[in-house]
């Protein structure tokens, strides 16, 4: 982990001048406009950037920041042009005037772009090597391709891959993400650019690989003297990486100034909302994460002391489960044991029975609640093609043998990186695939060996909220219909007049008005879209909900709002809520209780607040140590 300062250091090359002065300048950007013939997309954009300045561009979707790096590349697409000027150190004239033929030599050269999603960026049909030793070749920078190969392996190696060798000979589809998206940082450094952009970088990776792309980035462009301009929407990220900020909201910048001053004393109400929303260390009077629209009495972090803010409000959702336990221990006689199903079943029942999977074990403590869920001894193997006509077929093993219970209106958080089981486990949990041995009880239904009539009534009472609503609603129905379509199971009796209400009432419960039923999902943002799909979740009153990363996808502010509803219907309706996420400060925030896998394991289980200040598995604390935060990295900056 890098804890370098960032505040620029003498040694440091932005230090050399103050940002943006003339004679030092890296990046010149003055009134640049973007537009297409119905808007325009970006509005007088200006930024002066010194050699070796890190530069944070923050914004939601839509804000302009994307087709701000593009038009600095000259990559707009068709029917969108750009006015103003932009000036690159060491090269004549404004680049927006400048020939296609020219830009060509500069990009990849004197100024680079690492994007989001490495395997859409990289050429599925070149191996790794070669397309680094390609921008090498295509600048001229290598007299041939035996050295161009030999640079580029080592180039691999610069960026922190384990057998450069052998990711140069591999292709894109045989890596990870996170190795990926090295490659695509090894091919934007490979010619040792001036400045390089940087469009949301670790978005879809792990947290621990985001947190060792991170580091590597800084490290890279603090050793070259490179200049960053580090687009994203996550404030923590910008904290990590940036020594000044810009925030950006409908094309224009409404506030900029140094990642400090910014975050700890923002000007601007859209920043203030931006802040609001981003700090899952904050909540309101009711406990609620802070939203945009209600940011007004949101408190910014203080660089000088943020821990104590952060255990103030990380106790208060852990004093739920505390009043719970309270309100059970002081009910006499019979009544104890139903008080306890209500109230300590939230995290304690499941605590321990997750803990039977992590130690093999049994737990003393009797239940305190009947399980809603109940996963014993839950195996799933996979058989892979046969390579070899004399030996058998590989197998994986995706879930070796796990254990837990969730009681009725619990909250567990399934936390772990890409391939960890998650995905696995949720398919068994929803009837969509079957265990190699064990059982899975839900809501009384087994899952292990049941024929397709016989899991309608699981599917009546479990729901899944999926990570990308647009993919999982059907773009030809109406949002009436996607909403209604689980009361249209054999076996329910509401009328066509029956699901028009029970749909309208579910999306005034989601907060769209009525009038959204008759609309389609295109015609929705994400949030909304999401909404959508909860309101689909619920309309048959399940027992369990599996959110399965619902908010991954969101802006800050709607994940926020969308957080906000998830805790509040489970609350409203009594749900059992199992909530899978790679980001560990959600499931902080909304879960009472927490199980961590890994290799299809789990290796540590228990109370979410107890797991969290005090992890007992090196694996949980390598991901609550790689996980960033906002309060966190302006304490290590500051």
């Amino acid at each position: 982990m890098n804890d370098a300062p960032k505040t620029p250091s003498p040694a440091d090359p932005a230090a050399s001048a103050a940002p943006g002065s003339e004679a030092s300048a890296l990046l010149r950007v003055d009134g640049l406009t973007v537009r297409t013939a119905e808007r325009t997309l970006v509005h007088d954009f200006s930024l002066h950037m010194a050699h070796g300045e890190r530069v944070g561009l923050i914004g939601e979707s839509g804000s302009g920041k994307s087709m701000t790096t593009t038009a600095l590349l000259g990559l707009l697409p068709n029917g969108v042009s750009a006015s103003g000027s932009v000036q690159l150190d060491g090269v004549e004239g404004n680049l927006l005037e400048a020939s296609e033929r020219k830009l060509m030599g500069l990009r990849g050269n004197r100024m680079a772009m690492v994007f989001q999603e490495p395997l859409t960026a990289l050429n599925p049909l070149m191996r790794a090597g070669d397309q680094v030793a390609e921008i090498m070749l295509q600048h001229g920078l290598a007299p041939g391709k035996t050295v161009a190969g030999r640079r580029a392996v080592e180039m691999l190696d610069a960026v922190g891959l384990p057998d450069p060798a052998q990711a140069a000979r591999a292709y894109p589809h045989q890596l990870s993400g996170g190795q990926r998206q090295r490659v695509m940082l090894a091919m934007a450094l490979a010619n040792d650019p001036s400045l390089l952009l940087c469009d949301e970088p670790t978005t879809a990776l792990d947290v621990t690989v985001q947190r060792q792309v991170l580091d590597l980035i800084l490290e890279l462009v603090r050793e070259r003297g490179t200049g960053l301009l580090f687009i994203t929407h996550d404030l923590a990220v910008v904290a990590n990486m940036c020594t000044r900020v810009l925030v950006m909201n409908q094309g224009v910048i409404v506030e900029e100034g140094t990642t400090e001053e910014v975050f700890t004393r923002p000007q601007h109400p859209y920043t203030r909302g931006l802040l609001a929303a981003s700090d899952l260390d904050a909540v309101d009077a009711r406990g609620r994460l802070f939203t945009v629209s209600t940011a007004q009495e949101y408190v910014p972090p203080s660089a000088e002391a943020p821990a104590a803010g952060v255990d103030e409000t990380h106790a208060a959702a852990h004093e739920r489960l505390l009043a719970a336990e309270h309100a059970a221990e002081s009910t006499a006689g019979a009544g104890a044991g139903a008080a306890a199903a209500a109230g300590v079943g939230a995290a304690a029942s499941a605590v321990g029975a997750a803990s039977v999977g992590a130690d093999g074990d049994p737990d003393p403590r009797p239940a305190a609640a009947a399980p809603v869920m109940r996963v014993t001894d839950l195996v799933r193997t996979y058989t892979r093609g046969k390579t070899s006509l004399f030996k058998p077929a590989p197998e994986v093993r995706a879930l070796g043998g796990i254990s837990f219970e969730v009681p009725e209106g619990g909250r567990l958080g399934v936390v772990g990186e890409s391939g960890s089981g998650k995905s696995t486990l949720l398919r068994i949990l929803a009837g969509l695939d079957q265990p190699s041995s064990g059982s899975a009880v839900v809501a009384g239904n087994e899952v292990a060996g049941a024929r397709e009539a016989q899991l309608r009534a699981l599917r009546q009472n479990l729901q899944i909220v999926f990570q990308d609503p647009m993919g999982s609603l059907d773009p030809r129905m109406t949002v009436e219909q996607i909403i209604a379509e689980p009361l249209l199971v054999p076996g329910r009796g509401e009328t066509a007049a029956d699901r028009r209400r029970m749909v309208a009432e579910m999306l005034e419960a989601v907060g769209l008005p009525a009038s959204s039923a008759q609309r389609f999902p295109h015609q929705f943002s994400g949030g909304q879209r999401q909404r959508i799909s909860i309101a689909r979740a619920l309309i048959c009153r399940p027992k369990v909900v599996v959110a399965d990363e619902p908010v991954s996808a969101l802006d800050v502010s709607v994940r926020a709002q969308v957080l906000n509803l998830l805790a509040d219907l489970v609350d409203e309706y009594g749900l059992t809520l199992v909530f899978v996420s790679h980001d560990l400060n959600v499931v902080r925030h909304l879960c009472d209780s927490v199980i961590v896998m890994q290799s299809g394991e789990i290796v540590e289980a228990g109370d979410t607040e107890t797991v969290y200040r005090d992890p007992q598995h090196p694996y949980t604390r390598r991901l609550i140590d790689s996980s960033l935060t906002l309060r966190q990295e302006l304490a290590r900056s500051a």
